[in-house]
C-alpha cells in the first residue's frame, strides 16, 4: 500500500511539474508576443533609423565607503 502511495505522489509530481512549465512557457511567450517594444525617439533620425554615434551611456557609480574621513 505505501509503495502504490509513493508511486502515485511521484507520478502526480511529475505531471504537476510539466503542467506549471507548459502554463508558464506559453504565458511568457504571450507576454513577450503582445508587448510592444518602447523606445525613446530621440534615438532615431528622420527617417526612422537609428543613430548609434550620437548614443551617450553614462553609469554613474555610487561610493558607498564611509569609514574614511573627508579631508578639507
Amino acid at each position: 500500500m505505501l509503495a502504490a502511495v509513493i508511486a502515485i505522489f511521484c507520478i502526480l509530481s511529475f505531471l504537476f511539474l510539466l503542467v506549471g512549465g507548459v502554463i508558464g512557457w506559453l504565458s511568457r511567450e504571450h507576454v513577450f508576443v503582445t508587448q510592444p517594444v518602447y523606445t525613446h525617439p530621440e534615438m532615431f533620425d528622420e527617417n526612422g533609423n537609428v543613430l548609434p554615434d550620437e548614443i551617450l551611456a553614462v553609469r554613474f557609480e555610487n561610493n558607498y565607503d564611509n569609514d574614511e574621513e573627508e579631508e578639507n
